[in-house]
């Protein structure tokens, strides 16, 4: 098993961060993030680093990760779509999106496509109620969104 190590980049991210705290473990979630950028996903690795880097137990590291639906504890897709679940999106034909993904590309939510290329996650509010339908590709938000906007998002990432 390969160990886990930040990034020369990312190290100095973290050591610039942990500045701004008054106690390291108060570290958790922005070390988590930096992992996340890193690899795009949390390891089990990653985690036992993390508690060693901050002073927490890996068990800590794990429950806080798993809490946070914000953390990918697989391998996801290279274009990660992050779909509104919530009533507004669904009012406005988020279902309508989720059909033209699972047509098109073969994927229901929390799976990924079989070339690796797509992630599909259904998530809570993201926020832009007055935009709905809306979803983020790779953390990018997309409001008002339709099958053909939606279809011409997905031809660009191809």
């Amino acid at each position: 098993m390969a160990k886990f190590q930040y990034t020369k980049e990312n190290e100095e991210k973290f050591q610039i961060t942990a500045k701004k705290y008054p106690k390291i473990d108060a570290m958790l979630l922005p070390a988590l993030w930096l992992v996340q950028e890193q690899e795009g996903w949390v390891s089990p690795e990653a985690m036992i680093f993390v508690a060693d880097k901050i002073g927490k137990q890996p068990i800590e590291v794990y429950e806080f990760a798993t809490f946070y639906t914000m953390f990918n504890l697989k391998p996801i897709g290279t274009y990660h779509i992050e779909l509104c679940k919530t009533l507004s999106c669904m009012l406005m034909g988020a279902n309508n999106l989720k059909k033209f993904i699972k047509d098109t590309i073969g994927i229901e939510p929390g799976q990924t496509s079989a070339d690796g290329k797509f992630h599909l996650s259904e998530v809570e509010c993201l926020g832009a109620c007055g935009g709905a339908p809306m979803f983020a590709l790779n953390g990018q938000y997309h409001e008002n969104q339709t099958v053909e906007s939606l279809k011409n998002l997905i031809e660009e990432c191809k």
